[in-house]
């Protein structure tokens, strides 16, 4: 059996959105206008499909506007919210650049246990491997052994060396042996596993502080960046963990997980219409290969159904 390419996945990852945008259209098209009513319902079935009040609200606004008083189909609204959602994504779509001298460029990868942090870090070790970048990780979770271990696992699979500690150790003093360690390297990349203490943001906080103290005796400008990573199939929490860790822990950018089909992917909409933080990478799957920079063309396409409506007309 063949592998699904990238764009197939992409397209599967996003398919409840699309789905459900098309449900909450149907039936909105029997006018020949779109009058204040249709618009009030295109608007509600584009907030009922997780894309967010404020995104709704400016699709309905173009909807209204002159060049389109004359009504469209369901595919024409379809392309529209495409192309909004296009303009949306594209300021955002940022793929991290290493960038940083001297090295290695340190990268702390956060997010809540669950969240899908310490398989990210995996995947995105991987994907700085195929630009030809050397890469170190630092399992800085200590408060989770099975964290720890995981991490392992998928260092000696990956090749790439890895500073650990037992459960309960200082994550800092780890952070700091992996700077040295990597500087004596020439490691390009230090990708540094965190605790996911959501409940407890003053314990994220000092862990933080203590880490970024410890980074600065060693190298002023680290941590470079400042990632945080987001399971695409809570929705509205995950937003609300944008608001809680950006302002504890100095986010710099975003990675979405887990848009794998049961996602509600107009949550990446939302994140990045309301927050217009980075984002990095998207995972539209379990494999190694799965966590990819984006195309906002090609996700705001797969979020519309565009293609899939314009196939499901034409078949082969």
């Amino acid at each position: 059996m063949t592998e699904p390419t990238w764009h197939e996945k992409l397209i599967g990852g996003f398919r409840r959105t699309s789905d459900k945008l098309g449900d909450n259209l149907s039936g909105l098209f029997t006018k020949t206008t779109l009058d204040h009513e249709t618009l009030d319902e295109i608007e509600e079935a584009l907030i009922a499909s997780d894309l967010g009040p404020a995104t709704a609200a400016k699709i309905r606004a173009t909807l209204g506007s002159a060049r389109y008083e004359r009504g469209l189909d369901e595919a024409g609204v379809r392309q529209v919210v495409a192309d909004e959602i296009a303009a949306i994504l594209a300021p955002v779509a940022k793929p991290l650049e290493i960038e940083a001298f001297p090295r290695p460029q340190v990268i702390l990868v956060i997010g809540v246990n669950g969240s899908g942090k310490t398989t990210t870090i995996a995947k995105l070790a991987h994907l700085l491997q195929e630009q030809d970048y050397e890469v170190m990780l630092v399992a800085g979770d200590t408060f989770r052994a099975a964290a720890i271990g995981q991490l392992k696992v998928w260092a000696e699979r990956l090749g790439i060396p890895i500073i650990s500690g037992k459960e309960g150790g200082d994550a800092a003093s780890l952070v700091f042996e992996g700077v040295k360690q990597g500087t004596a390297r020439g490691t390009d990349v230090l990708i540094v596993d965190t605790a996911g203490r959501l409940q407890n943001k003053a314990g994220l906080m000092d862990e933080l502080s203590k880490i970024r103290r410890v980074l600065g005796r060693l190298n002023p400008a680290a941590p470079h960046d400042v990632v945080l990573v987001l399971d695409a199939t809570t929705g509205q929490n995950a937003l609300n963990q944008i608001e809680v860790f950006g302002a504890s822990a100095g986010v710099t950018g975003l990675v979405m997980t887990k848009l794998d089909g049961s996602a509600r992917g107009g949550t990446l909409v939302a994140a990045a219409e309301k927050y217009g933080m980075p984002i990095h990478a998207i995972g539209v799957g379990e494999t190694i290969e799965d966590l990819r920079p984006f195309d906002p063309q090609e996700v705001a396409r797969a979020i519309a159904g565009v293609e899939r409506l314009a196939s499901s007309k034409n078949p082969a």
